[in-house]
């Protein structure tokens, strides 16, 4: 999909005019620090999940202007010859940092910096925010569904209502690291690896002459896994009775139902009573019909009969709340090495950035292995050494604790180092493994979808301090 072809202008035109008049002002050699990081979690959950990182890391890695590009913008009108000579010979050289896919993330900690030229630190934003929002946004809406299932495979169906081509490649892509167990979206396999399943459509049912020789062709050609729709016409009249009928006869090494209408609950207790009587144990009934996390858990607690879920429309557009937030914040600037910290200032408190070049430790408990807290920390400050760390609240500092008994993690690692590629990309498969993994590290209060727990997200005390001075040195004009 976006791989095959080039992306370099697949950008906002600010970062192009600004690119340009960073080159014909006095900061085009200057180096800026630029972080990744996001405001508050969808659907009021306790945290997201980082993905898109493969794709952010192919698009870097392929940055560069082709003659129709360059062409292109002379006709623009607003470029001087110089700043285009220059974009001609364009080569990406910044260091970056991330956190891995599959990690759960929090508000206002950095999940990515960008370092390096200017030009080349700005450029890149567009890219990285599209694809992070995205899978990102998926990524945490299909956590929730996985984690509503109770261990039933959840599977993505939602390509035909997926916003565009791309959206639904790389929907199912981040929805399979966040815990599906495929897609429906065969090129998804094809180019992610992610699993493609699937059964069939009312169409099929309806070509044939009979419900039942709808069934039975199917089961014919599809011994190893023949899973029929019974909805068509009648669920429990006809649909249930012609599927049996089938099962019985071909005998086939797998078999389900699913069920796309209807009330789950009722038709999906009545199908396990009626397959069971029949001898039909192995029979497995799927669900599917607009579903999300709190139909999911709702219909398990009223007592329905499910082995698995097939969510489509909710899910590939995480409908309930289909923006992410995520933005791209410059941090630092300077020359010669030496960054000068930057920081925005709102009245908003939230919009309030984090300034300097920084790093984000994860404090584990010894004991359990449970995530205690992520300190937002400034790169060259030594990571704690086990002895007793006290943490506060960067917005009401009387709230503190001391952290005891602990391991601690830096969760950013180096992908480029001055735009050399030094990062082995996982394999989907490990991403997701690391994803489950790391969702275990949490508190269930955490992982609650009403009002969970706030997971701490404190400041170092020097970064805290840094902070402060910044507020006092450009905000005493704006009181």
């Amino acid at each position: 999909m976006l791989n095959t072809y080039n992306l370099t202008m697949l950008t906002d035109f600010y970062e192009i005019t600004m690119a340009n008049g960073y080159f014909n002002s006095d900061i085009r050699d200057s180096e800026a620090c630029f972080d990744v990081f996001f405001r508050r979690v969808p659907d009021g959950g306790g945290f997201a999940i980082m993905a898109g990182l493969e794709q952010i890391i192919r698009y870097m890695d392929n940055l560069k202007f082709t003659d129709e590009d360059i062409d292109y913008l002379r006709t623009k009108n607003c470029f001087t010859e110089d700043f285009l000579e220059y974009l001609k010979d364009f080569n990406f050289s910044c260091d970056v940092w991330s956190i891995p896919e599959g990690y759960p993330i929090f508000p206002h900690e950095p999940v990515m910096t960008v370092k390096g030229p200017i030009i080349e630190a700005q450029f890149v934003e567009t890219f990285i925010l599209m694809q992070f929002n995205h899978q990102s946004l998926v990524a945490t809406k299909s956590s929730r569904i996985v984690r509503a299932a109770q261990g039933r495979p959840v599977m993505e169906f939602g390509t035909r209502r997926a916003h565009g081509a791309d959206a639904a490649v790389y929907g199912a892509r981040a929805s399979f690291i966040a815990g599906c167990v495929g897609t429906a979206c065969t090129i998804a396999d094809r180019n992610h690896r992610v699993p493609a399943l699937g059964t069939m459509a009312h169409s099929w049912v309806q070509s044939f002459e009979t419900e039942y020789e709808a069934f039975k062709k199917y089961t014919e050609l599809y011994p190893q896994n023949a899973t029929l729709l019974i909805d068509t016409y009648n669920v429990l009249k006809s649909g249930l009775p012609n599927a049996i009928k089938v099962f019985k006869e071909l005998k086939p090494k797998k078999m389900g139902i699913r069920i796309d209408s209807g009330d789950i609950t009722y038709l999906t207790r009545e199908c396990r009573k009626v397959l069971d009587e029949a001898g039909l144990q192995d029979c497995k009934i799927v669900i599917s019909n607009s579903l999300d996390e709190y139909i999911v858990r709702d219909v398990i607690l009223e007592g329905a009969q499910i082995d698995s879920f097939g969510v489509g429309e909710r899910l590939i557009t995480a409908r309930s709340e289909p923006v992410f937030g995520g933005v791209y914040k410059l941090s630092g600037i300077g020359k010669g090495g030496k960054l000068e910290p930057r920081m925005k200032i709102s009245e908003n408190v939230e919009k309030i950035t984090n300034p300097g070049f920084k790093k984000v430790v994860r404090f584990y408990a010894k004991d359990s292995g449970k995530a205690l807290a992520d300190v937002i920390m400034l790169r060259d400050e030594p990571l704690p050494d086990g002895k007793p760390y006290e943490i506060f609240d960067p917005n009401a500092v009387w709230k503190r604790k001391v952290l005891e008994n602990y391991e601690v993690k830096e969760l950013m690692v180096p992908i480029f180092e001055k735009g050399k590629l030094v990062y082995d990309i996982p394999e989907i498969e490990d991403i997701k493994a690391t994803c489950k993994e790391q969702i275990d590290t949490l508190w269930g209060e955490v992982l609650r979808f009403e009002n969970p727990q706030t997971y701490y997200v404190d400041l170092s005390k020097p970064l805290w301090n840094l902070k402060h001075d910044l507020l006092h040195k450009y905000g005493s004009d704006n009181l």
